[in-house]
């Protein structure tokens, strides 16, 4: 069934979850511009020109190909949080499709449509207070709301050593993925900042490796070749072995044959 909400307007998303009944509550919100998905377990990212899946999310992972087998909507965004106790257990993504019809005896609380900021500050809040599930699950929906600048707040939980590891460790994967080179100047900073542990910084390097040759490389090369941690230069290394990329080449080159 659905439970009725006796909600004051003027309350934080925060609270209307806070104040529902255990069992689910679902909300969603505008998608930007790219992501669609087919609602159930497919969120593609970067499409354009009727073409889609340059990026594409499903439930077991995420690879990537040049079209989706599926029918693929832009958006919303829907998002099903279990709450117990006015506290977020866990919650699940999708793009696209329709809220299925409540299995009898279940409760379910229905938000409606939300304000994009307000749904990517409350998950992004959510990962920054969280121990749990919750807080690694609630940083990807937050980067795929529409008209909302995340990475300025990805950056400060990438670096707060409060919030859970695998959050952080979200945090810093979707400045890669989703950010441009504003967010390729924070992992840059990020990795060399002697307040973050060496496993975020490794992350770092990785979404580094993941950004477009031009900004990433670059990079990575100088990580290889200053950064005071050996076991980052490792990794800087590593994934530079990964790019096919002739300065790579030639870094390795000069690295073997300097006396």
């Amino acid at each position: 069934m659905i439970a009725p909400l006796v909600l004051v307007l003027a309350q934080s998303l925060g609270g209307r979850v806070a104040a529902a009944p255990d069992g689910t509550v679902r909300l969603s919100f505008a998608a930007r511009p790219g992501v669609c998905g087919n609602g159930v377990n497919i969120i593609s990212l970067e499409c354009r020109d009727g073409r889609c899946g340059n990026r594409t999310i499903t439930h077991g992972g995420m690879f990537d190909r040049d079209d989706v087998d599926c029918d693929c909507e832009p958006g919303p965004v829907r998002v099903a949080l279990t709450v117990r106790g006015g506290v977020v257990q866990s919650l699940r993504a999708y793009v696209g499709g329709h809220w299925a019809t409540p299995a009898a005896g279940t409760v379910v609380a229905d938000l409606g449509a939300v304000a994009t900021r307000d749904a990517a500050d409350f998950l992004l809040d959510l990962a920054r207070r969280d121990g749990g599930r919750a807080a690694d699950e609630a940083i990807f929906p937050a980067t795929i709301a529409d008209s909302v600048t995340v990475w300025p707040a990805l950056l400060k939980l990438a670096r707060d050593e409060r919030v859970a590891r695998r959050a952080r460790r979200q945090a810093v994967f979707w400045l890669g993925q989703a950010a441009g080179d504003a967010a390729t100047r924070g992992l840059t900073d990020l990795v060399d900042d002697s307040r973050v542990d060496r496993e975020v910084k490794e992350q770092a390097v990785f979404a580094l490796s993941q950004r477009p040759p031009d900004e990433g490389v670059p990079a990575l090369i100088r990580i290889a070749r200053t950064h005071r941690d050996p076991e980052v230069r490792r990794k800087a290394l590593f994934w530079l072995g990964e790019s096919d990329d002739p300065r790579a080449l030639a870094l390795f080159e000069e690295l073997l044959t300097k006396p």
